[in-house]
């Protein structure tokens, strides 16, 4: 049996739910360098290791988000781990993975699958920013935490608490990057953000060329985060989606889990944070 962070699993592709999918595709052709098709009912943007479907629903509606573990041996480890951990298995309805995938249903009734990529034709061109992590909101952190350390595996990088010792925010990982999922305390449950990593400091500035020469703001960032180190800027898309670029993520080999203050200082400490809670 495999725990999720023994399977060397990341972050493949996201489903996000719009009023009007081809709007929102259109605007991640333009912003984020992708190509644009259709697949299984719903759009389909590609680039360089980045991979976003838009399907009809609720617009910043987080429909899924699809995790590639390393082989298939991995992903029978962990299909078995989830399972004995009495964790309920569902169908994956992705059109990226392979037939042996699977999904499961975190407390605020997130859909997260896991399952193989399928090969991909033709290697796409643009800025380096493979899609890295997807953050959400909830509110109830310990449950949370209870499923995805305790339930699928997956390792705690670091810990916010508030004044009262209440936990504000949970960093946990699946590989060795410092997260490929983040949850934060909040009064509703939703998709928070989605990252897109730059890898060097310097790509992030040909990203805000980028968006510059497409006249689209900047909506927050520069800055740097305390928990995972990373470099950021931010963007927002038609639906209102938080769009995180970033770079230079800490990578995490062994270590215990750090203790942050919950303070806009460990959200940006250069300047201006956007406090959830």
């Amino acid at each position: 049996m495999h725990s999720a962070v023994s399977t060397g699993a990341y972050l493949h592709h996201l489903q996000i739910g719009s009023p009007d999918p081809a709007r929102l595709a259109a605007y991640y052709r333009d912003a984020l360098q992708t190509q644009v098709s259709s697949v299984g009912g719903a759009i389909l943007c590609t680039g360089p290791g980045r991979r976003t479907l838009f399907a009809p629903g609720q617009a910043g509606a987080l429909q899924y988000s699809a995790f590639a573990c390393r082989d298939a041996q991995a992903l029978a480890g962990l299909r078995a781990f989830v399972r004995d951990n009495g964790v309920a298995l569902e169908k994956s309805p992705s059109p990226l993975f392979g037939d042996d995938a699977f999904g499961v249903r975190d407390p605020e009734g997130n859909l997260m699958l896991f399952g193989l990529a399928r090969e991909e034709a033709g290697a796409a061109t643009g800025i380096r920013g493979p899609i890295q992590h997807v953050t959400v909101t909830s509110t109830d952190l310990d449950r949370m935490e209870a499923f995805y350390a305790g339930k699928l595996g997956f390792a705690v990088s670091d810990r916010v608490r508030n004044d009262q010792g209440v936990v504000t925010t949970v960093f946990f990982r699946c590989n060795h990057e410092h997260h490929t999922l983040g949850c934060f305390l909040k009064t509703q449950a939703g998709l928070d953000h989605h990252s897109y990593e730059a890898g060097e400091w310097i790509t992030i500035r040909d990203w805000a060329d980028h968006l510059a020469t497409r006249r689209i703001p900047i909506v927050w960032g520069p800055g740097r985060h305390g928990p995972g180190n990373n470099l950021f800027i931010f963007i927002k898309d038609p639906d209102g989606n938080m769009i995180e670029i970033s770079a230079e993520l800490e990578v995490v080999h062994d270590r215990p889990v750090k203790e942050w203050v919950h303070e806009p200082y460990t959200l940006n400490m250069w300047g201006p944070a956007i406090m959830r809670s």
